[in-house]
């Protein structure tokens, strides 16, 4: 009994795997009764990336074994660890867990993993991803999912071949104003729509500009190679490290990238979108080094079934949608992040960037409205859905196979505006991913990695 009680959960699962095929979760009894702990009552987790959303995310999965923490400036990992809003249970779990800078030395050691956690920068969490998809390792990826659209596809093509539970933070889609979208527009509140209107405030960090000419000493305390990963070699600079990144090319998906994991989930989910058949792009200045202040992005999906086609417009750095005749003077449109108008034949419902607060509009509509039953099965939260996903042996709502298709349209935005001096609009084959009318554009649907990086 004393050797049941340490043996790690991939170590019970490996060793039972020829016997019991597909167990999960093991009842006490069967392990001696109350005072023993099932192997597989608790995941062991690393997490890569501590600070910002890094942090969050720990708290998250804390209810779990914290068995290795991973971050490259040990500032960050400092004050991670000095936060005093760490319960004295967490702090403990974080004090004990073992500290890297490179999360590649953590997969190799950490040989008990039976998932990680990945809250690192757009352009590093597909190569952190794959390794530990690789190892047989589940994987939950703060959002965007990827950096390029090719990685996307590879994730969820790697991730069920391998049959790990995976995850994308994009938590909105476990809130219940997601599922409320979905149910009202599947009852037929607004009758069919054929048009969405997604915004955000974002970006809210330097975009236009081009990448600083002066070269600081990389401060000691970071691994300024491993922070690069497979991006192209460039010295340090405070513009990019350590919140900064998301306005460069190189390293972030820019306003899109960032909100569109939240914002266009509600159509993608609540219409059955797929792959667009179009997309176009037009924005303010961009450089070659980062991303416009603002742009406007028009996609054009297909018939699905016996839904009609859909055309859908991103606006980001403070644009926005003409004002609906039908809105209330004076009522907000979405929230003061942004928001998400759907446009359908009877009417329209308009929610805020995760999904908050969805009403029918005009208000009239809304209360004259017969709610529909709740049929979506509710979701305890994005990151404790995760958990209960691989202790039962069942699919995630947000998996990468949901996650990687809305991310491969998000990115899409991001080409169309590199884009934009060819006059044309894209046509894309998403089976085939690739652009038909356009072949130099499919040069931007991945990257080439510095040298000793791959997927």
């Amino acid at each position: 009994m004393e050797k049941l009680k340490t043996i790690t959960r991939r170590e019970f699962i490996e060793k039972t795997a020829t016997g019991a095929a597909g167990l999960m979760i093991v009842p006490r009894h069967m392990l001696g009764g109350r005072g023993v702990q099932a192997p597989s009552d608790t995941l062991n987790i690393g997490c890569v990336g501590v600070w910002g959303k890094g942090a969050s995310d720990i708290v998250s999965v804390s209810t779990e074994n914290i068995v290795a923490l991973c971050e490259v400036d040990d500032e960050m990992m400092a004050k991670f660890m000095k936060n005093e809003r760490h319960t004295p249970e967490q702090q403990a779990k974080y004090e004990k867990a073992n500290k890297y800078r490179d999360f590649r030395e953590m997969l190799d050691k950490e040989k008990g993993l039976d998932a990680i956690v990945v809250s690192t920068p757009d352009h590093t969490h597909a190569v952190i991803a794959m390794m530990a998809i690789k190892m047989g390792r589940h994987v939950f990826v703060q959002k965007p999912l990827t950096h390029t659209v090719k990685e996307a596809r590879l994730l969820a093509q790697e991730a069920k071949k391998a049959g790990v539970i995976t995850q994308m933070g994009n938590q909105g889609h476990a809130g219940e104003g997601a599922r409320l979208i979905c149910e009202w527009i599947w009852d037929g509140a607004i009758g069919p729509v054929e048009e969405v209107h997604v915004w955000t405030n974002r970006p809210i960090w330097p975009q236009g500009i081009d990448a600083p000419k002066e070269i600081p000493s990389v401060p000691p305390t970071v691994d300024w190679n491993v922070w690069l990963g497979p991006a192209p070699w460039r010295p340090y600079h405070p513009a990019y490290h350590p919140f900064v990144w998301r306005g460069w090319w190189d390293f972030g998906t820019g306003a899109l990238g960032d909100m569109g994991a939240h914002l266009l989930d509600q159509p993608f989910w609540a219409l059955d979108l797929g792959h667009p058949k179009t997309v176009q792009a037009s924005s303010t200045k961009f450089t070659k080094d980062s991303y416009p202040m603002a742009e406007i992005v028009t996609y054009q999906f297909p018939a699905r079934g016996k839904l009609p086609p859909v055309k859908l417009i991103w606006y980001d750095g403070g644009l926005m949608p003409p004002r609906p005749k039908e809105l209330e003077s004076g009522r907000m449109m979405g929230d003061e992040s942004g928001g998400c108008l759907f446009v359908g034949k009877k009417g329209l419902l308009m929610c805020g960037t995760y999904g908050e607060n969805p009403r029918l509009v005009p208000e009239d509509l809304m209360r004259s409205y017969k709610r529909p039953a709740k049929t979506i099965p509710r979701s305890p939260g994005i990151h404790e859905e995760w958990v209960a996903a691989i202790k039962a042996g069942k699919k995630s709502t947000t998996d990468f196979e949901y996650s990687g298709r809305l991310t491969e349209v998000m990115l899409l935005a991001n080409i169309a505006i590199r884009m934009q001096e060819a006059k044309t609009v894209l046509e894309w084959d998403g089976e085939k991913m690739e652009f038909t009318n356009l072949p130099e554009a499919n040069k931007f649907l991945h990257k080439e990695y510095r040298a000793g990086w791959s997927l």
